[in-house]
Order: structure tokens, then sequence, then C-alpha cells
């Protein structure tokens, strides 16, 4: 089906680009020439081969497509039963995350099926080439599965190279939605930089107890006020159906990202699962690759992303507020590419990109809402037409970048197309680059003698970006939890949960320390969180400074603060200090990890078999690698 696109451009001239934008993208691409140009390199190489079909061995190839169809398996070989020569078609690589667990991913189980279909109509096939595990942090925050969590994003990494590598596919569909499973398709797929890649995602559930409803269930949970069965009620209420959970976390700032990068089908990000759109969004996905892979029109995903296509990135999740985790997988995934990028051009980038969205926990609407007032589309326009965003980048698509600022629909002949967002439909939840929210990103880079890190302002109250208190330091999430119930933590307090970096522990989210630090700001302390672990996309109204490194695992000066230490976190200076005379501090000796407590922490639930990467995982601000 062929697509039609009614778009125009909201500017008659070309945008000059911000000059900051310019001089962020200019210096990472300086920093990177090396690793880019060997990057390149390998990936012109594996570009100029034959087809699979073609360069492999026979037994080889015959193993590959035994399972076929025999009409799938003349397409793919070129010879059919009768030893006939017949007109090859390409072969696309299903890569997919699905499993029944996740809510975001059970919609993915019928996919493979749709998509086989769409690719026999164009001449074309496709196999599923391997499934990669996908877990949901939902169910494991505060368990100790939660420590396989970041991890998993290099496994499933790992699991996209298996796939890929039976090298007998011209291009390849990713399928996966959440936390770590787009950034681990996204890495693996980079190492087969040479392919044509569309990302596949299946959407948002639809909307069920607000975000801000359950949140304070929670926080009366925390206090005791209502019961396991109010709260488990309340919790249901709202992750209630197939599709991703409706804030503006990780999984749906991926999609956010996927979307201004331009390697899904235009507007593809927060359409629900079930809908008539849905499906024909992912028929179009086949249609892309295979437009893609037949003409060669455009250019493989090693080179889609590029400098320019990771600052886009960088500034989406800015102009959104979006989840601070991407402060880390966006390193990785930049780093796959032979692109090197720090905290520093985060920083620079939020000092300047303005704050387009209010969406939960950044405001209260949820991302259907998002999606109903402009979506993804208004943003990226609103971006490209401030000069924030590159616009002369590769995407997937044969319109480039602009593309993505349409609204997917299907006329009265069924043909899809696309329609510029027009105007806010809610300036509650999406504004214009002229009349933004804030005037810069949602994301703040702190320095000191505690190290850095960072802290996502968006959703702090302006009142709170400064707090000074005595401070109170923690070994685990749990002996945090203890306090609170103990009622030792009624006062202004800045709480220090340390060895929750990557070498510790695999640097688990601890979004369950939120309702309890909620319960006491709103008790009308001042309180703060300062750790060396994530808080996710979700971490709330709570002031926290997340991923300090170095980690205190790794001697990093965490492990130097002790109780009643006065700390200070500046957002609005940048700054993360403990205020202990200079000369004390240095003197002050490192505390080391608690043996117990590491032995505790590499047993049990898998943990083991983890070992080799909490040895070898670089800092946060590295990505997190394991593979370097």
């Amino acid at each position: 089906m062929r697509d039609v696109i009614k778009l125009h451009h909201s500017m008659t001239h070309p945008v000059p680009m911000h000059p900051v934008v310019l001089a962020v993208t200019r210096r990472i691409a300086e920093r990177s020439a090396p690793t880019r140009g060997a990057y390149l390199e390998r990936l012109d190489a594996a570009a100029q081969r034959k087809p699979g079909a073609e360069r492999m061995g026979c037994a080889n190839v015959a193993h590959a497509f035994a399972a076929m169809p025999d009409g799938d398996k003349t397409r793919v070989t070129g010879i059919d039963t009768f030893r006939v020569v017949a007109k090859k078609g390409p072969n696309i690589g299903i890569v997919t995350a699905y499993n029944d667990m996740l809510s975001a991913h059970a919609p993915l189980q019928h996919y493979p099926d749709l998509i086989k279909t769409e690719a026999r109509q164009h001449g074309a096939t496709a196999q599923v080439a391997g499934g990669v595990p996908a877990m949901c942090d939902g169910v494991t925050q505060g368990t100790p599965g939660m420590e396989l969590s970041l991890f998993s994003r290099d496994t499933i990494a790992m699991g996209t190279a298996i796939a890929l590598s039976h090298d007998v596919f011209d291009g390849a569909l990713m399928l996966g939605v959440c936390d770590k499973i787009v950034p681990g398709l996204l890495i693996g797929s980079l190492h087969f930089g040479h392919l044509p890649v569309v990302f596949v995602p299946a959407g948002p559930m639809t909307s069920g107890l607000s975000n801000n409803a359950k949140a304070k269930v929670r926080e009366q949970a925390a206090q005791g006020l209502v019961g396991r069965t109010e709260l488990l009620q309340a919790e249901s209420a709202a992750y209630h159906g197939p599709g991703t959970c409706t804030f503006y976390g990780t999984a749906n700032s991926n999609q956010m990202l996927l979307e201004a990068m331009g390697l899904h089908v235009p507007g593809t990000a927060f359409i629900n699962p079930g809908a008539d759109m849905r499906a024909e969004l992912t028929r179009e996905a086949v249609r892309t690759v295979l437009g893609v892979t037949k003409t060669r029109r455009f250019a493989p995903i090693g080179k889609v992303v590029d400098e320019r296509c990771i600052v886009n990135a960088m500034v989406a999740l800015l102009a959104t507020g979006g989840s601070t985790n991407h402060l880390i997988h966006w390193v990785a995934v930049a780093r796959s590419a032979g692109i090197v990028i720090d905290w520093n051009d985060f920083e620079d980038l939020s000092d300047v990109v303005p704050l387009l969205t209010r969406v939960y926990p950044n405001g209260s609407a949820d991302v259907n809402q998002f999606q109903a007032a402009g979506g993804p589309g208004f943003v990226i326009r609103e971006l490209l037409d401030a000069g924030y965003l590159h616009p002369d980048v590769l995407t997937v698509r044969a319109g480039g970048l602009r593309e993505y600022t349409g609204i997917p629909s299907t006329g009265a002949d069924g043909v899809l197309q696309w329609t510029d967002a027009g105007a806010s439909m809610d300036d509650s939840v999406v504004r214009p680059a002229s009349q933004p929210f804030s005037a810069s990103g949602g994301l703040k880079l702190l320095t000191g003698n505690l190290g850095r890190s960072v802290i996502k302002v968006s959703s702090v109250p302006d009142d709170r970006h400064l707090i000074e208190a005595p401070c109170r330091v923690f070994d685990s999430q749990e002996a945090l939890h203890q306090a609170f119930a103990a009622n030792e933590l009624n006062h202004d307090v800045v709480c220090v949960v340390r060895w929750q970096g990557p070498q510790a522990n695999g640097m688990p989210e601890l979004h369950k320390l939120t309702p309890p630090l909620a319960v006491l700001q709103g008790k009308g302390y001042r309180v703060a969180l300062v750790t060396d672990g994530r808080m996710s996309g979700a971490s709330g109204k709570v002031p926290a400074a997340i991923h300090v490194s170095p980690e205190a695992a790794a001697g990093g000066p965490l492990a130097k603060v002790q109780d009643g230490d006065r700390i200070r976190l500046d957002a609005e200076a940048g700054t993360l200090q403990v205020l202990v005379d200079a000369a004390e501090w240095e003197a002050r000796p490192v505390s080391t990890m608690p043996e117990a407590l590491r032995a505790a922490n590499g047993v049990g639930m898998g943990r083991e078999l983890f070992a080799s990467m909490r040895r070898n995982a670089l800092t946060a601000e590295e990505g997190a690698c394991t593979w370097l």
C-alpha cells in the first residue's frame, strides 16, 4: 500500500541551527573521529559482501532455510524445488522481545505472522532470527531480580548479535519497547550496522487510574493509612491491560527518542495496542525496511545513527523531560556506533533546549494525553522549526526527519497518510518552542567533592532545587525503609544510599524510595536523595542526585560520607558538595563495601551469572558498558 504524506513546513525558509547545538555536535564529532572512522570502515567492508545466500556454503544455506515454506525458500535461494532459477527477494530478520510477562510486549506475539504475510506481498521473506530476554522493572522493583535489570541491556544486545550472526539477512525489524530492551536492541543492531533496521513498537496501554492518584495511594500505604488490598486495587487499576505503562518513564522515553532518530515509521510510538492503525503501521514497517533494502536509497542503521542523530536524540530527551536512565543508555548506544558522548554534552544542551511537555512525573498528563495533544510529531516539528534538531539527517524514510512531524491516519480509501500535527490540542501538556514550560531542559549535571551526578529537575518544585541538610547514610534501600518506618527521618535530611552502582550490585533502580521520601517532603521537611544507583524515569518530585560517579564500590567519594555530614545539593548552581573541611575530607578513610553485603549481592536469583559484568562494568557516565 502506497503511503500519502500531507505535510507542510511551518517555516518557509531554512532555520539556522542553534549555535550551542552545533557546537556540541562538532565537539562530539571531533572527539569521536578515530572510533567513528574505524566503525564506518568495518560497516563498509560488511556492506560490500554478496548476500548471505550467495556468499555462504550450500550446507549453511540449507540449514538457514530448511524450515521455510517452499515458496519462501525459493525467494531466498533463487532456486525452486524443480531446480528452476527463480526471482530472488530480500530476507528480513525479525528480532523479538516478545513475552507475555510484559504488558508492553505481549502484543508482539502475532507480529511475526503479520510481518511475514506483508513481506510475501512484496516478493520478500521474513524469519524470526531470534528472541531476546525482556524483564519488567515494574515486577522486579525492590527485589533481588532488579539487580539484573541494567545488565539485561547488554545481554539483550548480545542476544541481538546472536540472532543476526546467522548473517543471511538483508535487513532487520526490531520488536521491543521497554526500558533496557530498546537500548539493547539498538546496541546489538549497531554492531550489524551494515543492515537497514526499523524498530517496531506495540504502543501504550489505554489510560486507567491516573498516575497522580496511584502515587497518592502509594504514599498512603507508606504511612500505613491504607492496607495491601487497597494498594493492590490501585496498582491494578493503573496497570490494567496490554501496552506500556502510561507514565513518561524510560519505556516511553525510548519511543520518543526513536522517533527523533528516524528509526520508526513516523508517528508509531504512542498508538495503542489493538488499534487498526497499530497493525497498519506494523505493515508499513515491513514496507519501509524493504524500501531501504530493495533500492538502497537510504543508509543502513550504522550510517543513520551518526553524531547529528545522537544529538537529536539528546535534544528530544531534554525537551520532553525524559528518563534519567538515558544518560547511561544513550552513552552506550552512541559508543556502539563509534560515537563518544558524556554528561557535559547533555549539560550544555540542557542549558538551551526548551522544555515543551508536561507528562507524568513531569506533569499530570499520561502519554495517551500527550499523544492526543500533539505527541512526538508536534514536539519534533517545534524543535526543527526552532533550530534545535538537525534536519539534514538520514532516517529510515525517504522524506527525512520532516516526515516525523506528521500524525498517521488512514483515508476513506484505507491509504496510510500523515498530516501536520497542527497546533497544540492542550497547552497544559505540550507547548510550542516559542512558549515553553521552561527555557531549559529537564536534566542537570551536578559536580563537586562527591563526584559527578545528574538530577531530573523538570519534576522537582522550584523551591526544592536547593537542599542543604545533615545526611543519613544507608548501605541499602531496605535500611532506609526501616529508618522511615521507625520515624527516624522526620526532619530535614539528605539520604545517602550507597553501594548501588554497576560494580557493587548491578545498579538497580531505587524507585521504591520515592513514596517514603515524598511523604517526608509532603510533611514540610527538606529532603533529598544522593546515590550511586538509579531512580528511573519516574523519579518524581523529590530532588535526587543519582548515578554518582565514581561509585562507592570503586572507591568513590560516597564511601567517605558519614552520618551527620552536612550535604548541599544545588541544582541551580549544578553542585553537589559535602560541607566538610577540605583537610579533614582529604584525610578521611574510604570505607569498603561490607563483605557480607557484597556476598549477598552476588548470589541468588541468577546473580552469580552476572559476576563478570559487575567486575567489568564501566562507570555510569561511560554507559555502564560491560563489553569495552
